[in-house]
């Protein structure tokens, strides 16, 4: 926010002063590049993951962290994304303090621009084929408004990647703001001391306590996640129906979940329940979802400024003209035994792992340059995996 002007977004000052003591998220600076990977925060394989291929055009896209906090989303989007311009702001600037450390450390600072300004106050700036905001709209007086100003700031075609609360798996840390905001306990270091004490002083059994033993403990050891999680003092969460209507308000259109595995009804269902389920349309079958698995806390998704058409590689001349990529988001390659981009295992056949080091020996050549007509049911299976990601000759 520039210096002297008026808040854009009415709880920008006290989310502000609140970062500022407890700078967000908490987690440990250390020297070197971060540990592992999240692909969500590598343009090429989100772009993957929503089309079926890469995307057009130049290899250095155009970033933004929209509410970086402390710069773990950032450290990942420079090193995950060779090459990138990366642009990445807070309302906060004790947070972007700890931020500008991260990447010092982790030798990304060269490649990133920081700047203390709200996400609603970045006309002129962009426009950016990736946006990245993290746990970031659900904080603002006026979510909608700042859905509307990402929407500007996208490229034509560009991703823009968005994680918001969810009511239904929130339930009991509702119920605990509301104890506190109640108790008076305020936002500060006396509200963090209180809230830690009423969780060990509710009985062994109160399911309040069991619930935040069994679920959040872990997650909420440092203070600045404890304090994020029961003292914020801006907070929105939404079902499914009021996140399409967010979404379409703003004239934007969802690409996909970036957690699909979840919105899959056969981890929940079998038989007859599973076919009438999967006749469902897309968004009832997500709704049923919601509805049967209470311990969904968030939504992980994608949008873009239209639909984005998805290429399925079933014509073996497009597929034989294309171009293939390793996915850089694999842990342990080279090698047969890897951790996918979901960090899962991935066993590789000798086959497939030399199928992908002649790719990866021929980066512009085409596919039908590199493998055989013979070889293409393995080209696909590789891509259906997201171990190959595949552009279009």
């Amino acid at each position: 926010m520039p210096s002297g002007s008026a808040p854009t977004d009415g709880a920008t000052p006290q989310v502000s002063a609140f970062y500022d003591r407890f700078p967000y998220p908490g987690d440990p600076l250390q020297d070197g590049p971060p540990p592992g990977y999240n692909w969500r925060w590598c343009h090429a394989a989100a772009h993957a993951h929503c089309t079926g291929r890469l995307p057009d055009g130049a290899r250095s896209p155009r970033i933004l962290d929209a509410g970086c906090g402390t710069g773990v989303s950032t450290d990942y989007l420079v090193h995950l994304n060779p090459g990138a311009t990366v642009t990445a702001v807070d309302i906060s600037p004790g947070a972007l303090e700890v931020a500008d450390e991260r990447l010092r450390r982790s030798g990304g600072l060269g490649a990133v621009r920081f700047a203390c300004r709200s996400l609603l106050d970045l006309a002129g700036e962009g426009p950016f084929e990736h946006i990245n905001s993290v746990g970031v709209l659900h904080h603002l007086a006026d979510p909608s408004g700042g859905l509307r100003a990402l929407a500007g700031l996208l490229a034509p075609g560009g991703l823009l990647h968005l994680f918001l609360y969810a009511d239904g798996g929130r339930w009991e840390i509702h119920r605990l703001q509301r104890s506190l905001r109640l108790l008076e306990v305020g936002t500060g270091e006396q509200g963090l001391a209180l809230g830690r004490r009423l969780l060990a002083e509710l009985p062994a059994d109160n399911r309040l306590r069991r619930r935040h033993e069994e679920r959040w403990a872990l997650d909420t050891q440092s203070d600045a996640n404890f304090a994020d999680m029961y003292l914020h003092p801006q907070e929105t969460s939404y079902d499914l129906p009021r996140l399409w209507a967010l979404i379409e308000g703003a004239g934007l259109s969802f690409l996909g979940f970036s957690d699909p595995e979840r919105w899959d009804p056969s981890r929940l269902l079998t038989g007859e329940l599973l076919e009438r389920a999967l006749a469902l349309p897309d968004r009832e079958r997500w709704q049923l979802i919601e509805a049967l698995d209470p311990e969904i806390s968030h939504f992980e998704f994608f949008l873009s400024d239209r639909p984005l058409p998805r290429q399925t590689w079933h014509d073996d001349e497009v597929l034989l003209a294309a171009r293939g990529t390793r996915n850089p988001c694999l842990w342990g390659w080279p090698g047969r035994q890897l951790l996918d981009q979901d960090l899962k295992p991935l066993d590789l056949s000798a086959e497939d792992l030399a199928l992908l080091q002649a790719v990866e020996a021929s980066p512009d050549a085409a596919l039908g340059a590199v493998v055989d007509r013979a070889d293409l049911p393995r080209v696909r299976d590789l891509q259906a995996k997201a171990v190959l990601l595949l552009q279009e000759g």
